[in-house]
């Protein structure tokens, strides 16, 4: 029978007392906590501003409502034996926010029902702690006590390390010697010294392990602990072939500890190479720590590591979310994970407080309308208090992957409503998926060209204990599952970690310079030996047309015949295509494996050459693809689902172009955001694509060029050049006996 702890309600008499008059211990003023996030001055500062802050009092009284709640209601501390979604897992996770929430209150109001709240769950975890085995489910890599992983044994630790601190000098020394011996310091040994697997490596997982210990060694005041949170466990020997449950090397070149974590993921622009998914997952330890380290180790300068990196990063996240806010999905990912997620909260307060007091920060801060109940939040509170917010503004941006930003990139490209996100970086660690040099497209923050994002129904136990599905690397990681080129029907790098971890894409043009014509420009020539891939994306913004539109352009080198495949990843409904097809009567399945299995092949025709069109409809608003064909090019309507007996894929379309038995050859297609249609008035207008035809006019070694008709017949030349992308080397071309030249690797001119 689970054990329930009730205390009764204590009536609040005094809200604002600066001190506590149960004093159960001397304590060196300087050392006197809390001291990590929240500290002795911000809570005097806190007290002297409560009532005159809105956006901080309205998150305030929404913490204490739901506290003073659970406080009536009593506590839960069950028998770990649940996968994420579960019961007990619910239940420990539930428990270390609200510890954490009632540690801040405890310290904001001094009413002493909070701090007995903090005290007797967290005897209660000591008491049953020591009693615990390894969690009954197997199915993690470092198992956890009180959860099935180490990770999520970790978070519970950043957060109870939390209210640890704030009701540290309420206890007696007795009571916090119970709780470390029994607790604490166990809890961190068994997810470092226990599980060096999870601890001794660079990955979000371990940033989550490093800070865990990291923040208990700071309330304890334990340096050896401390020391091994920043710099790893020492004299630990781990096999460099050992893989975690993502197919992910585990620890293949030695690296280790929170700096470690800080040096390798991040590039220098801010960009966490497994993608903002996991990025926006591991700031809240990273800049949590950070936040504490500044209060307490000011010396160690974290904030300002790798030219402050941390700061650029939250900047980079913010950069990488569409006018809606959510994440773009890059690698592993859900859809809908935004800014508005309590790590973004944390992060966007600690970046204005430590990193200048960016007033655009405070845009963001306004739209999520809650702040941490911090230094941090204060000074957020105060700031939107002041009107000092200005707009966020996101612009056309590159940023780089990799340590030393040469391992790739990520390129943005903005105009208007209009935004696309190019990826041409390094895998990705093992939440990497096979997609070199794909694409999605975003108009008003809705996704028009999707990626798939990742199989995975994050804490809904019904599907798989609300972890990664066996579909996440048999359909969502393949290369078939993205925009990008696929090679003989197999995967890019054959859907190996341990070959497409050596590898990354080659930025080759970025210029946003001109708002008219923005181009992203990147090489791949390791995904496919003997294969060379460049391709180009081009957004341009033309008086005649409502919206920007999209220029795509592959060139693909091989030095032998292949078949290649590009799917289109639409979504909506289908309103016209400008081509005849065979729709079966039973959908057959286009293959047998790197995710083709799961692609139902729904009708096809064979192209005559020429163009393309497929128009279609998604939230009222109309979008057209026009491609080039040649002649014998297969044209593929296909859906998602196959060899999906418990539907866990999502049922979407796809168009793929196939190109068969050829060595080189260049794809090239346009899309439109045309029109609208008003389900009340009933009236579509501007319906139809605006585009009379497309075609690839010169392509050799160097030189690769497309002309465009537009329904006015205006016709305009997109020139590339293929070798050189030199800004200042001057080039001339003689194209259907128009000579054309111009200074830089590209150029787009109207021609007669």
């Amino acid at each position: 029978m689970k054990k329930v702890f009730k205390r009764p309600s204590i009536i609040l008499l005094i809200v604002f007392i600066v001190f506590s008059c149960k004093e159960k211990s001397t304590i060196n003023s300087q050392l006197q906590h809390p001291n990590l996030i929240l500290t002795k001055q911000g809570v005097k500062e806190i007290r002297a501003n409560l009532g005159s802050i809105p956006i901080f009092d309205k998150t305030l009284a929404k913490a204490q409502t739901e506290v003073d709640l659970e406080i009536k209601n009593g506590f839960d501390v069950p028998i770990p034996k649940d996968y994420s979604g579960g019961y007990t897992h619910e239940k420990h996770k539930n428990n270390y926010v609200l510890m954490q929430k009632a540690g801040v209150l405890y310290q904001i109001f001094n009413e002493e029902k909070y701090a007995i709240y903090v005290k007797d769950m967290l005897f209660a975890y000591a008491k049953m702690y020591p009693t615990l085995p390894i969690h009954p489910k197997p199915r993690s890599y470092a198992r956890g006590k009180l959860f099935w992983q180490c990770l999520n044994d970790s978070n519970w630790l950043v957060y109870a390390s939390q209210a640890y601190d704030c009701i540290y000098d309420y206890l007696t020394k007795d009571e916090r010697n119970i709780l470390e011996t029994d607790l604490f310091r166990p809890f961190a040994d068994h997810i470092s010294k226990d599980n060096p697997q999870f601890f001794n490596r660079v990955h979000n997982h371990s940033t989550w392990g490093n800070v865990a210990v990291g923040m208990i060694a700071l309330v304890m005041e334990d340096d050896s602990l401390l020391q091994r949170a920043l710099y790893g466990i020492k004299n630990i020997d781990i096999d460099k072939s050992l893989k975690d449950n993502d197919g992910g090397f585990i620890n293949k070149d030695g690296k280790k500890g929170f700096f470690a974590n800080l040096d390798e993921p991040f590039s220098p622009d801010g960009y966490y190479t497994e993608g903002p998914y996991y990025q926006r997952y591991a700031m809240y330890p990273f800049l949590i720590f950070g936040q504490a380290l500044q209060n307490k180790k000011p010396d160690l300068k974290v904030l300002k590591h790798k030219d402050g990196v941390l700061l650029k990063g939250i900047d980079a996240l913010l950069n990488l979310s569409d006018a809606d806010g959510d994440f773009f999905l890059l690698n592993d990912a859900q859809k809908g994970m935004s800014y508005f997620n309590g790590s973004l909260i944390s992060a966007v307060d600690i970046g204005y407080h430590f990193g200048g007091n960016n007033p655009e920060l405070l845009s963001i801060a306004k739209k999520q309308d809650e702040v941490v109940l911090d230094d941090a939040g204060l000074a957020v509170a105060l700031g939107i208090k002041k009107g000092k917010e200005k707009p966020f503004v996101k612009k056309s941006i590159e940023l780089s992957d990799g340590a030393n930003g040469d391992e790739g990139a990520v390129g943005i490209l903005r105009s208007g409503e209009m935004e696309l996100v190019f990826k041409y970086t390094a895998h990705g660690l093992s939440h990497g998926h096979y997609d070199k040099l794909s694409f999605a497209l975003f108009d008003e923050g809705n996704e028009v060209v999707q990626d798939y994002g990742m199989a995975r129904f994050v804490n809904i136990e019904q599907k798989g204990g609300g972890n990664y599905l066996k579909e996440n690397t048999t359909w969502a990681k393949q290369s078939i599952a993205h925009n990008a080129i696929v090679q003989n029907e197999v995967s890019q790098f054959h859907g190996k970690y341990d070959i497409g971890s050596k590898h990354h894409s080659n930025k080759y043009i970025f210029s946003t310079g001109d708002s008219n014509i923005q181009v992203a420009s990147a090489k791949e020539e390791n995904a496919y030996p003997g294969t060379k891939l460049l391709r180009t994306m081009v957004l341009i913004k033309d008086s005649d047309f409502h919206n920007p539109y999209v220029l795509d352009i592959i060139k693909v080198e091989s030095d032998n015949p292949n078949q290649y495949d590009l799917p289109f990843y639409y979504l909506g409904q289908i309103m016209q295509t400008n081509f005849e097809y065979t729709k079966y009567e039973v959908p057959q399945i286009l293959g047998k494996s790197d995710g083709y299995q799961h692609l139902y092949k729904e009708a096809s025709t064979i192209s005559k050459g020429g163009n393309i069109k497929l128009n279609w409809l998604l939230k009222n608003k109309f979008y057209s693809y026009t491609a080039v064909t040649s002649n014998g090019d297969e044209v593929i309507l296909a859906k998602i689902g196959a060899n999906d007996p418990e539907f866990n894929l999502r049922q979407e379309p796809t168009l793929i172009l196939r190109k068969k038995n050829i060595r080189n050859t260049v794809f090239a297609s346009i899309i439109e955001s045309t029109g609208v249609y008003s389900p009340v008035s009933e009236l579509a207008i501007n319906s139809k694509s605006n585009i009379k035809s497309i075609e690839i006019v010169f392509n050799s070694k160097d030189y690769t060029a497309i002309q465009i008709v537009t329904n006015k017949d205006k016709k305009m030349v997109f020139v590339i050049s293929n070798q050189n992308n030199n800004k200042e080397t001057k080039h001339k071309l003689i194209i259907n006996n128009n000579e054309m030249s111009w200074r830089g690797s590209f150029t787009l001119k109207e021609i007669n």
